[in-house]
């Protein structure tokens, strides 16, 4: 059994949306919605050979990058690992531009030379997007010593995987974002496989949040199918970097409902366990049962937002297959910055 059946129910005792307001839950939910429905186009145009080299997936997960999201301010940043299509349109990065990158056109974010797992937009605080596992931890931190020198009150969120949790220079990152108290979140996104490997066979103590002890550096699990609790856990985290009270560990049990790449057939784990979590744990279904049992929210509220965003993928695909290829001149640009 994964361990997101066994995560608490979706439920808050305060108010019916937790932190939110009605507008504010109805945007969290077209922000889940759109990275579901834009993952899934995505996995149909690798499908028909138009996006080429690694394409990694997201579905299953969008609580975690949107209930984070919608606590930030607009001075923070975020850096995470290659599985970053999502967390790139819950920081507003125009969903043309992504997929635009995955079919390698030039109205792509990297004008079509990076594809997957090379994209950024510094006017969107997003910077990166990393192929190796646990690169992007330590320029988590370099991004916020730099909002610490600024004096900006910035915060940097750094995504990782839990199999990037195990990996050496997370553990030195640790170690001077604690001893300097940058302002910096590491968000642990344990989905339970590192690439084909579960946690229970790869890792001998899973209780990531934990992994900061030896530099006082304080952690929670949360429930990652579960937005409210998300949101509730990156509130206290955000604060107390934002309050110059140095790093905090925020552990999310959540899960991937495709293989770990495209090319993945996840033959590692049952059919069983998939439909399972899909079908009792799938947590954009919780919110809309949230959002209906309120009764602040009606079917109609849901069906108007699944509307607009078929219409936005729809002219999203169109931009993504009909803008040009880059020229072959851009082979020799953005290559070399001269200081």
């Amino acid at each position: 059994m994964s361990s997101v059946a066994r995560a608490s129910s979706f439920e808050d005792k305060t108010t019916p949306f937790g932190a939110y307001d009605r507008n504010a839950f109805l945007k969290a939910y077209e922000q889940m919605v759109l990275i579901r429905r834009f993952e899934e186009r995505a996995a149909q145009l690798y499908g028909m050979g138009l996006i080429g080299g690694f394409c990694h997936l997201y579905i299953g997960q969008e609580a975690v990058v949107v209930g984070i999201q919608s606590a930030m301010q607009p001075q923070d940043t975020v850096i995470t690992s290659y599985r970053d299509h999502g967390h790139m349109l819950a920081c507003d990065m125009d969903p043309r531009g992504v997929m635009a990158e995955l079919t390698g056109r030039s109205g792509g974010y990297s004008k079509g030379k990076g594809g997957s797992m090379h994209m950024f937009s510094r006017e969107k605080g997003f910077y990166g997007g990393h192929g190796i596992v646990g690169a992007q931890v330590p320029i988590g931190a370099g991004l916020a010593f730099a909002h610490k020198y600024k004096g900006d009150k910035g915060v940097c969120v750094a995504y990782l995987g839990d199999g990037a949790a195990n990996q050496g220079q997370v553990y030195e990152t640790l170690n001077m974002a604690a001893l300097w108290k940058l302002p910096v979140v590491f968000v642990i996104e344990n989905n339970e496989y590192a690439m084909g490997t579960s946690t229970a066979r790869g890792t001998s103590n899973a209780n990531f949040e934990n992994r900061g002890e030896p530099w006082g550096i304080p952690g929670r699990v949360v429930n990652g199918m579960n937005l409210i609790q998300v949101r509730e856990a990156a509130d206290w985290a955000l604060e107390r970097a934002r309050s110059g009270e140095g790093p905090a560990i925020l552990h999310f049990k959540t899960y991937r409902y495709r293989g770990h790449s495209m090319s993945d057939p996840a033959k590692y784990r049952t059919k069983e366990e998939v439909e399972e979590v899909k079908t009792s744990h799938d947590a954009i279904d919780a919110i809309r049962n949230l959002g209906l049992a309120s009764g602040k929210i009606t079917e109609s509220d849901f069906e108007s937002i699944e509307k607009r965003v078929k219409d936005i993928m729809k002219d999203v695909i169109e931009f993504a297959q009909t803008s040009p290829e880059p020229d072959e001149s851009e082979l020799y640009t953005d290559i070399l910055v001269e200081a």
